[in-house]
């Protein structure tokens, strides 16, 4: 039986790299002029989707990092289908990351001669896809219930503490009732006369 040999991928030192068993592709936007906090949000939402349902993800977030995420993953798969010979739709967002780029700095006049910084912040997005079967980072399902063969625990009981409401001593006297206030009058001008 013959096998296909996978040609040997090695670096301008002439080592193998680390984690190149497996075919990613990747598109990476450099210097987007959006803060990086805003688009981790967005980002987060894609990682670990199929192509078809981050697509479907992001052209629903209402949010302005949606549509340069949106750019990098049809960039990737673009690269993926141009160069690797790879089907679109059947690729998974193995990881999608935004690190900080430069922050540009502005001024700007305030009150009584002061000045306030304006940090106009800037992010490198990348996304890496990998086919689906090579992949094996299916998104893990949530238990639907308790797991079988655990019993359940019975509640446990706290015992009462015992403080000087609880506890009546025989040797404190029952105080006698207040009697209901009765509402001051108002001094009017006949009564100060």
């Amino acid at each position: 039986m013959a096998t296909e040999a996978k040609p040997e991928v090695q670096t301008r030192s002439g080592r193998k790299p680390e984690g190149l068993d497996r075919q990613e592709v990747r598109a990476e936007a450099r210097w987007v002029r959006i803060s990086p906090r805003k688009a981790r949000l967005v980002a987060e939402h894609i990682r670990g989707r199929t192509v078809p349902e981050a697509r479907t993800v992001l052209a629903f977030t209402q949010r302005a990092a949606a549509r340069e995420l949106e750019k990098v993953l049809k960039s990737a798969v673009s690269n993926a289908e141009a160069n690797h010979g790879l089907i679109g739709d059947e690729l998974l967002v193995s990881a999608a990351y935004v690190d900080e780029g430069p922050t540009i700095k502005r001024w700007r006049a305030r009150a009584r001669g002061r000045v306030a910084r304006i940090r106009k912040r800037t992010c490198h997005i990348t996304v890496r896809l990998a086919p689906v079967e090579q992949s094996g980072r299916a998104r893990p399902k949530r238990p639907q219930g308790k797991p079988k063969g655990e019993a359940e625990a019975a509640p446990v009981e706290k015992p009462r503490s015992r403080t000087a409401a609880a506890v009546k001593p025989e040797t404190q006297t029952e105080e006698k009732p207040k009697r209901a206030r009765t509402p001051r009058r108002k001094k009017t001008e006949e009564s100060e006369s």
